[in-house]
Formats: structure tokens, sequence, C-alpha cells
């Protein structure tokens, strides 16, 4: 049995290469994502030993949840040096440098980092162009922010203090920021030592780094070390140590990429193992005179079963081992388009675990096999005495009671998990929950599949049935011969627009809410808003006088300030933001009322009034630093998504008298009516001049960014579901030539009775339209179910919408793909010769 199934396998390598192609793309994209998260990790860490490597001891401030982050001070690191063993210590400074651009602006959203860069060995900074800051007057910025904003070594650039006073340096080198994200997402610019406590007005250390004497190793240094900064809870590592703690902060965001790309590959997997059951029902259908006839010559049910799980065996590691090559050149490809994008990613080649190889191979194997044992039981079912048939028959499908019963509990149960997603508060939990209801739902589909191939094969093949003649009729009745492998064929097709059209959907319902709220809760045309500081938990404020600048300008109608600070709410000990705003805004409630909106009362968050079990009529204690506890009325309630005030809003005088005279949050600014767009812009700009952190956004910028940030959400999730697209077109394509063969007879009587080559091969591509249309159809209508159903899970009061154009083209081009995948079997199929067809076995 086993040389008869290998000679089976080599005298069929078309058969073969079908087969094993769906598997193949699934295990590609798996091993792909391993081979690159894989790759960016050993590139992480060759850079964190090489950087930790410099350290023998390691003394970084203790773990604290407070605003004020604790520093090592000037006294700790003198006492560090006066440890016996130490060599050297160098203190690490690091707060908030603001670096302005070209145009006079500070540059990003966030404050750029200011470090200290020193010398000797404990210079962990990467110098990647000119040299290391050696005098006050010298800086070195980081790479990226070098490339992004135009500067070059030997230019002036000119960097924030701690007081907003602007200074003038020469740019003496470009660095790498290295593992450090904040780094990453600041960007940096690097002072020597002394200058840079200067300019970030941080007098305290982020991390002192020692090396040790000749002879003493690191873990004797730490225990002396720790000796002296006894009691200050610092936290103390070796050099290795060190590296295993960045490496650890480091990989969590390649861990989510990770998991992220596995989830579509775990999609891509499901729907390759669809293809191949499909598959090797077909060929246990098409063999069935050959396992009688092994029945016949004394081969048993176990060796008939064993022999179709080989094949499967066989198929699964090749179509694996193809897997992983192909995982290698799409990781190699996808780190070439991160590094063309100008994305940090590391050099040389591919790195291939061991752990991928075993996994790509047992993923590939365990799914081929276990999509292969109902046909391989199947196939034991044959009697010995089809061998003696000239044609096997073609099983008519009926209707199982368990079926539908099966089929009903999934989908009552499915309705009714969805249902308790949607009337849940709005929320992840609501979300998952939704989700299950879908996978419940999509079993009931699987289940009905073949029940529901005629209606909807009638549906979609009405028209094609009428443009196209008898070919049409024809390709229409091939469609409905078989219900069962019509829809384990098309339910491959139905995952993947099932899971686009959902996300279409999900993207254009949060663009209207996002507008629609945007609009009617917050209508403005500019905002201005201070540029946050990642090195501080202080909340960042812009100047009051900025407001009066704005009010002062003719051309602008109306500017809103807004402010906030942290206090404690009730007995909980949590905190939560308290602020106040100044002019025409009224914020639109969800209950009570802004009148008598004076000192002693509050509107509040429905969250928090839901947390704290109060409401209109109700009060809360608010714990102040400058007027202790304060006993609030609350008026009104809000909704935070839709109405952008803290979470408990005091009228404005009273929370001067509460936290004293805070900066802005941010301000809000109308234009006058008739103002032009660049009229406005510049007057804007203008009062802004003197205040370079502050960030001006329009109300059209900021529409465009959400809409920019949604259509790529919307395109990268799109590309990464088009594999499984691609395997389930693979899937009807493969049906197709599968079914070309086993219909070899009937094509022949066909053209015997006057079907031409041409209207052979159109009768083909119109019921791979079909198949095509059948699973988009259905897709289309679960994507839009379960598109509403998620989106009333995200937030409350979305304004449901699908973009009806993007569906349609979805369903378009499935069709079109599967006409495509009918290209190769219409033409094998047309060019077998008539005679010797008839008289095939």
């Amino acid at each position: 049995m086993f040389r008869t199934t290998l000679a089976g396998l080599l005298a069929h390598k078309l058969r073969l290469l079908l087969t094993s192609l769906a598997i193949t793309l699934g295990v590609g994209f798996i091993a792909g994502t391993f081979v690159l998260t894989d790759t960016i990790q050993a590139g992480l860490s060759q850079r964190i030993a090489a950087s930790a490597d410099k350290v023998d001891v390691a003394v970084l401030p203790p773990v604290s949840t407070s605003e004020n982050q604790p520093r090592l001070t000037a006294a700790d690191l003198a006492a560090i040096k006066g440890v016996a063993g130490v060599a050297e210590a160098q203190g690490l400074v690091q707060g908030s440098a603001a670096l302005l651009g070209k145009d006079g602006r500070a540059v990003g959203d966030f404050a750029t980092t200011g470090v200290s860069v020193v010398g000797g060995r404990l210079n962990r900074t990467e110098i990647t162009s000119g040299a290391a800051p050696s005098a006050p007057d010298q800086v070195v910025i980081d790479k990226n922010t070098a490339k992004t904003r135009g500067f070059a070594v030997g230019d002036t650039v000119r960097v924030l203090d701690g007081d907003g006073r602007p200074h003038p340096f020469r740019l003496v080198g470009l660095f790498d920021v290295g593992v450090d994200q904040q780094l990453a997402v600041t960007g940096a610019v690097g002072f020597a030592p002394a200058t840079a406590q200067t300019m970030t007005g941080q007098k305290g250390f982020v991390e002192i780094d020692v090396v040790a004497a000749p002879g003493v190793t690191p873990e004797r240094l730490k225990s002396a070390v720790s000796a002296a900064v006894t009691g200050h809870g610092a936290r103390l590592y070796t050099g290795h140590q060190l590296a295993q703690e960045l490496a650890k902060s480091s990989g969590a965001d390649i861990d989510v990429i990770g998991t992220a790309l596995l989830m579509f590959g775990l999609v891509a997997m499901f729907v390759a193992a669809l293809v191949i059951y499909n598959t090797f029902n077909i060929l246990v259908a098409q063999r069935s005179r050959e396992m009688a006839l092994l029945r016949c010559i004394g081969a048993t049910r176990r060796q008939v079963f064993g022999s179709i799980l080989l094949e499967s065996a066989v198929v699964g590691l090749l179509s694996s081992a193809l897997g992983l090559l192909a995982g290698l050149g799409l990781g190699a490809g996808a780190l070439a388009l991160l590094r063309t994008l100008g994305m940090d990613a590391p050099g040389g080649g591919v790195s291939l675990a061991p752990r991928t190889m075993a996994l790509a191979l047992a993923v590939g194997l365990v799914v081929t096999v276990g999509a292969a044992l109902l046909p391989a039981r199947t196939a034991t079912k044959v009697a010995p005495v089809a061998a003696l048939r000239t044609q096997s028959d073609e099983h008519a499908f009926r209707t199982g009671v368990l079926r539908v019963v099966f089929a009903m509990l999934f989908l009552l149960g499915g309705a009714g998990v969805t249902a308790y997603g949607v009337i849940s508060s709005p929320g992840q939990q609501a979300l998952f929950i939704v989700m299950g209801g879908g996978v419940l739902t999509f079993l009931a589909v699987l289940i009905l599949g073949p029940l529901m191939v005629g209606p909807l094969s009638t549906l979609a093949g009405w028209a094609p049935a009428r443009l196209f003649g008898v070919p049409g009729r024809l390709a229409l009745d091939n469609s409905q011969r078989n219900p069962k492998r019509s829809a384990t064929t098309t339910v491959a097709l139905t995952i993947g627009v099932t899971l686009m059209t959902l996300i279409s959907v999900i993207t254009a319902t949060t663009r209207a809410t996002y507008t629609a709220k945007l609009d009617d809760q917050f209508p403005i045309d500019y905002m201005i808003s201070p540029q946050e500081d990642l090195t501080s938990n202080a909340d960042a404020a812009l100047p009051r006088a900025l407001a009066e600048g704005l009010r002062a300008r003719p051309e602008l109608a109306s500017t809103v300030e807004f402010r906030q600070a942290a206090a404690r709410i009730g007995d909980t000990g949590r905190t939560n933001d308290v602020g106040a705003f100044s002019g025409p805004y009224q914020p639109a409630l969800s209950a009570g009322s802004m009148r008598g909106f004076a000192p002693g009362s509050a509107v509040i968050a429905d969250d928090l009034a839901k947390r704290l079990g109060t409401g209109p009529g109700g009060s809360i204690t608010v714990r102040t630093p400058k007027a202790g506890a304060v006993r609030l009325k609350v008026l009104g309630l809000f909704d935070p998504e839709s109405t952008p005030l803290p979470a408990v809003t005091v009228p404005d005088t009273e929370f001067d008298r509460y936290f004293g005279p805070l900066g802005d949050s941010r301000l809000i600014v109308n234009v006058k009516d008739g103002v032009t767009p660049d009229v406005s812009r510049r007057a804007v700009e203008a009062a802004t001049e003197p205040y370079p952190t502050a960030k001006v956004l329009s109300a059209t910028e900021a529409r465009g960014q959400f809409d920019e940030a949604l259509d790529m959400a919307l395109m990268i999730i799109s590309g990464l579901l088009g594999l499984a697209v691609l395997i389930s077109l693979l899937g009807i394509a493969n049906t197709l030539s599968l079914s070309v063969h086993e219909r070899t007879r009937e094509s022949a009587l066909l053209r015997a009775l006057g079907l031409t080559r041409a209207q052979l091969r159109r009768m083909l591509s119109v019921e791979a339209l079909i198949l095509g249309l059948i699973g988009a159809l259905v897709g289309a209508v679960l994507g839009v179910a379960y598109g509403w159903a998620a989106s009333r899970t995200l937030m409350e009061g979305v304004l449901f919408r699908v973009p009806v154009t993007q569906v349609l083209l979805f369903v378009l081009l499935s069709g079109a793909a599967g006409v495509l995948a009918a290209v190769l079997p219409g033409r094998r199929a047309a060019r077998a010769s008539i005679v010797g067809s008839l008289a095939a076995d």
C-alpha cells in the first residue's frame, strides 16, 4: 500500500501541486510572521547586548506610580563613586528639551527628549555621523529627526530650555536612539552632561552606570554598590541583567505585532484546511473504482484509510517545506519594505529559528492530515463491487435531521450571544461577546451550506443563465448538482469576504460617527494644544496670554479655554481630571442642566457618576491642593465620548481657587464669517508665533488625519485578509480542475452533441462565477450584520453606515476572480479529445 500510494502521487503531479498550493500559502504566511519577528528580535538583542556590555552595574531609581518620578541624586552618584572596586561611574540625564524646526516651531507632537552623552567606555550612544558633543555649544540629534526635519551636521539648531527660552547650538553629529522606545517616539537631542542638566532643568539622573575596577566581578560590585544606596529603593542590575530587562521591554511590542499577524495566518490556515478537505473529498470520489479494486485484491479498510492519510501526510510535509521557503521570502520582503519606508529594521540576513521550522512543518502536517480524516473515512465505505461499474455514480445530497437540528442550535445560539453583546455596555468585553456570537453563526452557516446552495445559486446564476444561453444554463445546473461540494468550495471565499466587509463597515461607521460628533459637539475651526512632554507626568499647558492674543485678532470670532488638573474624587483614592472652560461653549448634557452652574456645583462624566453612584441633584467630594476637600453639587451628566470635557467640570473662577492659576490645556478657535482659510490660518499662526510649543490643528486637518489613519488601517487589514481570499480562489480553481477530470466523459458527450470548445470554456467560467458570487453574497451579508453588531460595541450613539460601493466591489471582484480561476481548467477541458474522453473509464 505504501508503494501504491507513492506511485499514485507521482502519477498525478499536477493534482499534487494544486492540492499543496493552498497549504503552502497558509504555512508561508505563518512562517513569514515568525521569520520577521525573529529577525527583528535578533537585531534588537544584538544592539542591546552591545550597549549593555559597556556597563558592569546599572543603578535605576525605584519604581513609582506618583506623578513625580523619583530620580537618583548627585549624592547617590558621589556615594557610588566612593565604593571600593568602582573604576568609573556616570549619571545619565534625561528630560524635556524641545527642538525647534527651521520654521521656528517645536518639532513633533511630543517634546524632544534631551539626553546627556558621556565619554569613555560608558558612552552607550551610537554616533552614526559626525562626533559626540564635547563643548557646551555642541549637540547631536537622532538621525530620524534629522532626516525628517532637514538637518545636517554643521547646521545651527535651536533648542528650548526648561523655561521655554531658545538656545542656539552647533550640530556636530547624528546618533541612533537604539532600543529606547520613548526616544524613538519623541526624537532626541544629546548634550554634554553639564549642558544636559542646564537645558532640561533636571538635576537628578534616570540611571547611573558603573564600570568595575580590574579583577572585580559585576556580581561583587553590585553587592558593594547596593550597600551604598541602601534605603533608596534603587534597582540594581549587572550588565547581563540590564540587557535582559531591555530586551523584555523592547520585545513586548514585537510580541503584539507577531500575535496580530498570526491571527491573519490562522484565518488563512483555516481557509486552506477547508480547501484541502474539499480536495480530498473530490479525490476520494474520483478514485472510488481504484479504492474498490484495491479492496477486491485484498486491501483492508484500514489499509485504504491509511493510504489516504499517508497521501495527505506526504502532501502536508511537501507543502510545509515549500511554505517554510515561502515564509523566508515573505520575511525578507517585509524587512526590505520596512527599510524602504524608512523604518528602523535590522540589517543582515533573515533569522530562521528552529522553533519556526518545527512549527511550520507541524502546522502544515496537522492541518492537512486533519482535513483528510473525513474523506479517508469515506473511502473505507467504498464497496468492492464498485470496481465492476463502468462509471462511478455521483451521490445525491440528502438533508439529515441532525444537520438541521445542529444548524438551528448554532444559529439560535449565535443570534442570542450576539444580541447580548449588542445590548451590553460598549467595551472590549462586549466586542468579544459579539465575536463569539459570530463564530457560532458562522458554524451554523457552514452546516446549512449545502441547503443554501440551491436558492443562492439560482439567485446568483439567474442573470448569467440568461446572458450566456445554453452554457449559462448548464453552468447553473452544474453548480447545484453537488451542493455539499459547492458549499465547501464557496465557504472558504465566504470567510475572506465576511472579514473584509466587516472591516469596511466598521471603518465607514467609525468615520461617520466621529465626523458627526465633531461637528455637533465640537464645532470648531482650529484647536491649539501644547506639545506633550513624555519625560514628565505633569500635564503640559499653554500660557493664558495666548488666549488673550487670539481674542485680539479681528479675523477670529471666539476663543474657548480649557484647563484641567488631577485630583482625588470621593474616598476611593482614585484620581480623575478636574477642569473648567472659559468662553462661548455650551456642553451637551445627557442628563440634568447647566442652569445654576455656579460656585459649589459641577457637571461630571456619566461613567464617573455611575462608578460613584450619584447623578443630577447628588454631590461629590473633590480633594484639591489649594482649597482642601470641596463638596460639589452635581447639576448634570455628559458623555465623555462626545463632549470633550474633563471628568469633573467646575466654574472657571472656582478652578483657580481650587488649583491656582494653571495654564490652558487646549484652546478652540472659531473664525468670523467671510474670513478665508488662508487668512484665518495666518492670523492664528501670528498669535501663536511667540509660543513655539503651541501646536495648531484645523478641523479639516484633524478629520484628514483621522481619515488617513482609518484608510491606512483598512488597507493593511484588507491586504492581510487578501491572502485568505487568494487561497479560497485557489480552492475554486482546484475544485474545477478536479471536477473537469471527474466529468471527462460528460464534457466529451456535450462536445459530441454540438457544444463548441468556446461554449465549454464559457460553461466552466460561468460555473466558477456562480460559485464566487455565492461565497461573496453570503460573506457580504454576514459582514454587514456583524459590522453593525461590532460597531455597537465600540461606542454609544454610532451612526451605522454601509459602504455600498465597496461591498458591491468585493462581490464583483469575487465573481471576476472566480472566472479567472476557471481559465486553466477550461482550457484543459476544451483541448481534450472527444473520442479519447468517451473511451475513458
